[in-house]
């Protein structure tokens, strides 16, 4: 604003001279370098390697998370997000803040995939780290080499890699927070649901009812002994019917053994038929050695072959990667990075295994140039596979260092990356098609035999149970020629059901959301042990059966949410994590696009969801403690009887489940118990009257010697538990997979 004539005659007021004198500000004196990872165990395995020139400390995994009160997430404003340091974590970030401070380097060690980014990410910003003393550090392996090649090569914290964590965390955090709040409102209090875990229940619903509604279809099969017309030492060998003139045997095949009858026609005519050689093929099988371990294979074959839980198998794996309670003078650690998807193998890694195989086992187990193995679609090449950091460092030169868990799953991890780098396995193939010329008709058998011609990689580790289907029965086959004349020594009449599919595991599950892109290999463990813990899930005997609350909650969602629990679109969202990762995507478009048809849908199960009646039944019978009336109530977990005198009397019991075999001792019913864990097992309905238990569940068929409770031992065989006796389990035509869904209100 200009001079008007109002300032005319008017003087400035004198300059004041100010009493104090302005301190000038020093530069802070900056020395020493800190380094931040997750955990106490990482911290000092890093120590050893760095030197006294670092300070190395550890936040406990991340400083801070979304507000847990509120939602938290603004969808009106860019999906503006509210952090928040917990109240555990505030003395954990005020010390990390004295030692940063005064920092004049700070290296961020968080581990290498994108939560371990986001960790770094929001230690920076709570600490803050300005851009010019900030080093992002990664590696795959703790080993000297390792720390010292990534601390001379550090980097700025990759957005992208936070962006795709933030947007997971935000999805996650719209779902579970908006669908609980629903579930609160028509079904129960303190019910949950998350994006992921409920695709997960939904595969696991799904298998159930598959299982429920198989109807068992009976079909035989008819296999013949057989031995050289010439041979006086009878040296047999079994071959299998497959056609009846030239019509192929098979429940959906042209020839269906339907029936007893049919059978018994059939053998009749064999018994009397001319046998003779039809065509006798030589040939050779290559058996490609196993990929290296990514996350989900190392899940699924330590629960197969070692029957660890997916949680255990993280956790030691955990402490194999940070030399955690590993004993004697091993400096770091023992394995690459446990969460990868990845099946690559260093060049150094690569050298170094390859020198091995030709030393110790020779030449001719090693192929001429490494094997090439596929990768999965969603693998990220920056990654390397599960491996041993030193393959020098056999399982037995080191297992006195170890726990005996430690040692069972470091050996796993050995022998399946040495055999991945070793020769394909020689099988000589044989097989004989045979011909039994009948009276009415002409049938034909076939017979196989693989032997081994060299065992390549099935020298130091054998994956066969990965797949049991692609087992070969192995027998020794006489030399045989066409049209030679062979002599029957007898029939074999098997009867056989068909089998509903099986209930899922965990190692199975995995594999589902692996095969079907649902989940990344951090998120495996967490969605399991989520699932268990929220009642949605319960074990059996290691197999995953829905509960009353989880078919419950899983039938509203499908039918109010279909988007939310596609399998196909959960798939699509990881997709679009990746991308954003990638930095092909933005989080804003993808966030949009979930939530714009989510909150509608969100909009609509609030108007038209029914609510689940949470009237308490009559359990028809007195509590035992107060002797007010029992109840069938509803909770977070399902169903349950509980006391009409609640609160004053507290008393609960389970709704048990019958399983259709009758208990041992006494006759009465056997029944489905839990723990209060919620452990599985199995006990009479009369406890605690008959007190007897079992952990594994019986079998509803009853053995075929004594009429004894059966069950099942391993994968292939039931034994009885009154006799002893063994058979393989496709002798005995089990329905124990099936729920038997009668329940009683009795203790």
């Amino acid at each position: 604003m200009g001079k008007t004539e109002l300032h005319q005659g008017l003087q400035a007021p004198p300059k004041v001279k100010s009493s104090r004198r302005r301190k000038k500000t020093k530069a802070v004196k900056r020395k020493g370098k800190v380094v931040i990872v997750e955990s106490p165990a990482k911290a000092r395995s890093i120590g050893r390697f760095l030197g006294k020139g670092y300070k190395v400390k550890f936040s406990l995994g991340h400083v801070r998370d979304l507000l847990k009160s509120r939602m938290a997430v603004d969808p009106t404003n860019h999906f503006e997000v509210e952090y928040r340091v917990p109240n555990d974590k505030r003395p954990i970030v005020k010390d990390l803040k004295k030692d940063v401070q005064n920092a004049s380097e700070v290296y961020l060690a968080t581990d290498l995939d994108r939560e371990g980014e986001a960790i770094a990410w929001h230690l920076a910003e709570v600490l803050e780290v300005e851009s010019e003393r900030l080093r992002r550090v990664t590696f795959h392996e703790i080993t000297r080499d390792a720390i010292n090649r990534a601390f001379e090569t550090p980097r700025k914290i990759d957005m992208s890699l936070v962006e795709a964590q933030e947007t997971r965390r935000i999805l996650d955090r719209l779902v579970g927070f908006s669908l609980s709040e629903l579930l609160w409102k028509k079904v129960a209090g303190r019910l949950s649901a998350g994006r992921v875990q409920s695709v997960a229940v939904r595969l696991i619903v799904e298998r159930q009812r598959a299982i429920d509604s198989h109807v068992a279809k009976e079909y035989w099969g008819i296999r013949a002994k057989l031995f050289k017309n010439d041979d006086l030492d009878k040296e047999l060998f079994e071959s299998t019917l497959r056609k009846i003139d030239n019509m192929s045997v098979g429940i959906d095949k042209e020839f269906y053994l339907k029936d007893e009858s049919t059978v018994k026609q059939i053998v009749s005519e064999l018994e009397g038929a001319r046998w003779l050689v039809k065509e006798v093929k030589h040939g050779q099988r290559r058996r490609k050695p196993p990929a290296p371990f990514r996350t989900s294979t190392l899940q699924q074959e330590a629960s197969r072959k070692l029957n660890f839980p997916v949680g255990k198998t993280m956790a030691i794996a955990q402490q194999l990667y940070q030399g955690d309670g590993i004993q004697g003078d091993h400096e770091g650690g023992l394995i690459t990075y446990m969460r990868t998807d990845s099946v690559q193998v260093s060049p150094q890694a690569e050298s170094e295994v390859r020198n091995y195989i030709e030393d110790v086992y020779g030449v001719n187990y090693l192929p001429n140039s490494a094997p090439k193995h596929r990768k999965t679609k969603s693998s990220q090449e920056a990654h390397e596979a599960i491996r041993p950091t030193s393959v020098l460092r056999s399982p037995s030169d080191i297992k006195e260092s170890l726990s005996s868990d430690q040692y069972k799953l470091y050996n796993l991890i050995w022998t399946r990356f040495v055999s991945s780098q070793m020769a394909v396995a020689v099988f000589d193939t044989l097989r004989v098609d045979i011909l039994a010329i009948g009276n009415k008709s002409e049938y034909e058998f076939r017979a196989t035999g693989d032997q081994i011609k060299f065992d390549g990689f099935l020298k130091v580790y054998d994956p066969s149970s990965e797949d049991d289907s692609k087992k070969t029965k192995e027998q020794l086959i006489p030399d045989l020629h066409e049209n030679e004349v062979l002599q029957l020594e007898c029939l074999i009449s098997d009867q056989k059901f068909t089998k509903p599919p099986p209930l899922f595991t965990e190692a199975s599950l995995v594999k589902a959301l692996e095969e079907h892109g649902i989940g990344r290999p951090s998120t495996y463990a967490p969605t399991l042990s989520t699932i268990v813990r929220r009642g949605y899930v319960s074990r059996d005997n290691r197999r995953l059966c829905p509960t009353d609350i989880g078919i419950t909650v899983n039938d509203l969602l499908v039918e109010f949410f279909s988007d939310v629990l596609d399998i196909g679109f959960t798939a699509s969202m990881e997709g679009d994590l990746d991308f954003i990762a990638q930095g092909k995507r933005e989080r804003e478009p993808v966030l949009n696009e979930f939530w714009v048809p989510f909150e509608k849908d969100l909009v609509h199960a609030h108007d038209q969801m029914p609510t689940i009646d949470k009237t308490p039944e009559s359990a028809g019978r007195d509590c035992p403690k107060c002797g007010e009336g029992l109840l069938i109530r509803t909770g977070r977990f399902g169903k349950f009887i509980g006391c009409s005198g609640f609160p004053e009397c507290r008393h609960t019991e389970q709704i048990l489940h019958k399983i259709g075999v009758r208990c041992p001792d006494c006759s009465d019913d056997l029944v489905q118990r839990k723990t209060r864990k919620g452990r599985v097992f199995y006990g009479c309905v009369t406890y605690p009257k008959c007190e007897w238990t079992s952990w594994v569940r019986p079998l509803v068929e009853k053995c075929k010697e004594c009429e004894g409770i059966l069950f099942e031992k391993g994968k292939n065989k039931v034994t009885c538990s009154k006799c002893e006796q063994e058979w393989d389990k496709s002798d005995i035509q089990s329905q124990s997979d099936q729920e038997y869904g009668t329940k009683v209100a009795l203790q």
